[in-house]
Protein backbone atom coordinates (compact mmCIF):
# COMPACT_ATOMS: atom_id res chain seq x y z
CA UNK A 1 0.00 0.00 0.00
CA UNK A 2 1.39 3.13 -0.87
CA UNK A 3 1.09 6.46 1.00
CA UNK A 4 -0.79 9.57 0.24
CA UNK A 5 0.63 11.59 -2.41
CA UNK A 6 1.05 14.73 -1.06
CA UNK A 7 -0.70 17.52 -2.57
CA UNK A 8 0.37 21.08 -1.59
CA UNK A 9 -2.86 23.27 -0.15
CA UNK A 10 -3.54 26.10 -2.33
CA UNK A 11 -1.56 29.33 -2.29
CA UNK A 12 1.16 27.81 -0.70
CA UNK A 13 4.71 27.43 -2.36
CA UNK A 14 6.18 23.83 -3.12
CA UNK A 15 7.12 22.48 0.06
CA UNK A 16 11.09 21.76 0.65
CA UNK A 17 11.58 17.90 1.27
CA UNK A 18 11.69 18.26 5.11
CA UNK A 19 8.22 19.93 5.12
CA UNK A 20 6.94 17.13 2.71
CA UNK A 21 8.12 14.63 5.01
CA UNK A 22 7.30 16.21 8.30
CA UNK A 23 3.45 16.44 6.28
CA UNK A 24 3.24 12.90 5.58
CA UNK A 25 4.50 11.86 9.17
CA UNK A 26 2.19 14.12 10.96
CA UNK A 27 -0.44 12.89 7.95
CA UNK A 28 -1.83 16.92 8.24
CA UNK A 29 0.39 20.07 6.18
CA UNK A 30 0.69 22.38 8.43
CA UNK A 31 3.04 24.93 6.74
CA UNK A 32 -0.19 27.46 6.97
CA UNK A 33 -0.17 27.65 10.65
CA UNK A 34 3.61 27.36 10.99
CA UNK A 35 3.72 30.24 8.47
CA UNK A 36 0.66 32.23 10.96
CA UNK A 37 3.92 31.64 13.96
CA UNK A 38 6.36 32.79 12.31
CA UNK A 39 4.71 36.12 11.01
CA UNK A 40 3.87 36.64 15.00
CA UNK A 41 6.09 39.36 16.59
CA UNK A 42 8.84 38.57 19.40
CA UNK A 43 8.28 40.19 22.70
CA UNK A 44 11.48 42.56 22.47
CA UNK A 45 9.40 43.77 19.39
CA UNK A 46 6.38 44.49 21.25
CA UNK A 47 7.70 45.88 24.67
CA UNK A 48 8.90 49.10 23.58
CA UNK A 49 5.72 50.29 21.94
CA UNK A 50 3.42 49.10 24.57
CA UNK A 51 5.91 50.92 26.92
CA UNK A 52 5.58 53.94 25.09
CA UNK A 53 1.62 53.81 24.73
CA UNK A 54 1.17 53.53 28.35
CA UNK A 55 3.69 56.30 29.01
CA UNK A 56 5.98 53.69 31.43
CA UNK A 57 8.93 55.87 31.04
CA UNK A 58 7.22 59.59 31.99
CA UNK A 59 5.63 57.07 35.20
CA UNK A 60 9.18 56.10 35.88
CA UNK A 61 10.14 59.60 36.09
CA UNK A 62 7.45 60.66 38.28
CA UNK A 63 8.49 58.18 40.89
CA UNK A 64 11.90 59.59 40.95
CA UNK A 65 10.89 62.37 42.11
CA UNK A 66 9.04 61.02 45.41
CA UNK A 67 12.31 58.99 45.72
CA UNK A 68 14.76 62.01 45.65
CA UNK A 69 12.26 64.37 47.68
CA UNK A 70 13.66 63.52 50.82
CA UNK A 71 17.22 63.78 49.86
CA UNK A 72 16.68 67.26 48.08
CA UNK A 73 14.63 68.81 50.51
CA UNK A 74 15.62 70.28 53.93
CA UNK A 75 14.76 67.68 56.20
CA UNK A 76 12.73 69.46 59.01
CA UNK A 77 10.19 70.01 55.68
CA UNK A 78 10.80 66.43 54.51
CA UNK A 79 9.39 65.83 58.53
CA UNK A 80 5.95 67.44 57.95
CA UNK A 81 5.43 66.95 53.89
CA UNK A 82 5.53 64.15 51.85
CA UNK A 83 4.74 64.12 47.93
CA UNK A 84 1.45 61.74 47.56
CA UNK A 85 0.91 62.14 43.59
CA UNK A 86 2.27 63.95 40.36
CA UNK A 87 0.04 64.85 37.62
CA UNK A 88 -0.21 66.88 34.26
CA UNK A 89 3.39 68.69 35.94
CA UNK A 90 1.81 69.62 39.47
CA UNK A 91 3.41 67.54 42.47
CA UNK A 92 0.57 67.16 45.16
CA UNK A 93 2.46 67.12 48.48
CA UNK A 94 0.46 66.72 51.70
CA UNK A 95 1.33 68.61 55.28
CA UNK A 96 0.82 67.25 58.19
CA UNK A 97 -1.09 70.30 59.61
CA UNK A 98 -1.90 74.17 59.08
CA UNK A 99 0.93 75.59 60.80
CA UNK A 100 3.66 74.36 58.48
CA UNK A 101 0.86 74.70 55.10
CA UNK A 102 1.44 78.40 56.44
CA UNK A 103 4.81 77.95 56.35
CA UNK A 104 5.97 76.26 53.14
CA UNK A 105 3.18 77.82 51.12
CA UNK A 106 4.60 81.59 52.60
CA UNK A 107 8.26 81.52 52.70
CA UNK A 108 9.41 78.03 51.17
CA UNK A 109 7.10 77.07 47.98
CA UNK A 110 9.55 79.04 45.65
CA UNK A 111 12.88 77.76 46.77
CA UNK A 112 11.19 74.14 46.81
CA UNK A 113 9.99 74.81 43.15
CA UNK A 114 13.27 75.92 41.95
CA UNK A 115 14.93 72.78 43.55
CA UNK A 116 13.14 70.11 41.74
CA UNK A 117 13.18 71.97 38.51
CA UNK A 118 16.54 72.49 38.49
CA UNK A 119 16.60 68.92 39.31
CA UNK A 120 14.31 67.09 37.02
CA UNK A 121 13.32 70.12 34.55
CA UNK A 122 10.73 72.44 34.18
CA UNK A 123 8.46 70.85 32.30
CA UNK A 124 8.36 67.27 34.21
CA UNK A 125 7.29 69.89 37.64
CA UNK A 126 5.44 73.00 36.73
CA UNK A 127 4.06 73.69 39.97
CA UNK A 128 3.44 72.12 43.66
CA UNK A 129 -0.12 72.31 45.34
CA UNK A 130 0.33 71.81 49.27
CA UNK A 131 -2.60 70.78 51.08
CA UNK A 132 -2.95 69.28 54.99
CA UNK A 133 -3.29 64.94 54.06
Amino acid sequence: MRPPIFMPKKGLPKPTPRQRALAEWRRIDLREQEGAVSMTKGIADVVPNVVKRIGLDKKRSDLEILKVWNNLIDPTITKHAQPANIAKGTLFVNVDNSAWLDEIVRYRRKEILHLLQTAFGRDVVQKISFRIG
